[in-house]
């Protein structure tokens, strides 16, 4: 006895799977991908599967995004907008600020120098540009948030009232002004040094030479006691140096302004409304020329850390100088 379709061979049937070939050509076979008029299936989908597959994801999206709201929401309850949630001993940053310099290179390498030839002008208003660029929100107070109009006179016996930021006038530089081209154009640069921002630090100053350490250099030290009796005692002490003092290749340094460093009345940073950084600019008034100098700069406070080691620089910065006479 036969079975249809099948064939018997040896006692055993053998079934013939085959399907019918498909003829179609590859663009009826595309668009049948498209849509197709047999099955009704869209992009291979029947109305109701997209129309399972669009409520899934309309319940699980409104679920993420309901889930996403919330987590937000109750983050932004744990954080101020005017104040880190962790300040000073508990932050990472820590307690003391690390110094910067203006200007910087054009691209930042490894090899932080400040270079130029005096006789290529267009060298030199390259710096001259970038120092521009860095003091334009101190030349012009509009630019700050609230247009500067927190900002008032302060001194050291006219401290900020509550709620306003002391201004730092960036014309009262003498050779360091804009108008005297920062010194660049009588070879003798001058360089912005500048404390990093700490939330709530309030420097702690040597006001008394029994406080000095015995590393401090012996400049500094008569620097800080002759301002002592000015009222001036409350700053933070800069001093910049040549690195190697061996070589004895800066002879002659001055700082502006003459109180060589950041007065204690712009502290604490509490992000203010149209805070600005106080400056000091270093100009190196005799140096060696065609020669690159390393160079050291210092803040001087009791609570910067300012240990001897090497590799302790939370507290000081370091660049290279070379002018091409």
């Amino acid at each position: 006895m036969s079975i249809p379709g099948k064939e018997v061979q040896n006692g055993v049937y053998e079934f013939d799977y085959m399907r019918a070939p498909d003829t179609r050509t590859k663009k009826q076979i595309f668009l049948d991908a498209l849509y197709n008029p047999t099955t009704k299936a869209i992009l291979g989908h029947t109305k109701r599967e997209w129309g399972r597959t669009v409520l899934f994801y309309t319940i699980f999206l409104s679920c993420l995004a309901v889930f996403f709201a919330i987590c937000m929401k109750g983050l932004l309850a744990t954080l101020s907008e005017h104040r880190p949630t962790y300040i000073l001993d508990s932050s990472v940053i820590g307690t003391s600020p690390g110094m910067g310099y203006r200007p910087l290179p054009a691209s930042i390498t490894r090899e932080m120098i400040i270079s130029y030839d005096s006789k290529n002008v267009t060298d030199m208003n390259s710096w001259i540009k970038r120092i521009n660029t860095f003091l334009e929100s101190y030349h012009n107070s509009s630019l700050l948030p609230g247009g500067g109009r927190n900002q008032q006179i302060c001194d050291y016996n006219q401290p900020p009232r509550t709620g306003k930021v002391c201004m730092f006038d960036v014309d009262n530089l003498g050779p360091c002004s804009y108008d005297k081209g920062y010194g660049f154009v009588h070879s003798q640069p001058c360089v912005f040094i500048k404390l990093n921002k700490i939330f709530g630090w309030i420097p702690d100053h040597y006001n008394d030479s029994k406080d000095f350490p015995s590393h401090m250099p012996q400049s500094v030290k008569s620097h800080i006691e002759n301002n002592i009796n000015s009222g001036r005692s409350k700053t933070v002490w800069v001093s910049c140096k040549a690195v190697r003092e061996k070589d004895a290749l800066i002879e002659q340094v001055k700082y502006y302004p003459e109180v060589q460093g950041f007065p204690g009345y712009y502290y604490p940073y509490e992000n203010q409304e149209g805070y600005l950084s106080p400056l000091v600019a270093v100009q190196f008034i005799k140096f060696q020329t065609n020669t690159t100098i390393n160079v050291e700069c210092q803040a001087w406070a009791k609570n910067t850390r300012s240990g001897n080691q090497s590799e302790d620089k939370a507290y000081r910065v370091r660049f290279s100088l070379r002018v091409n006479v």
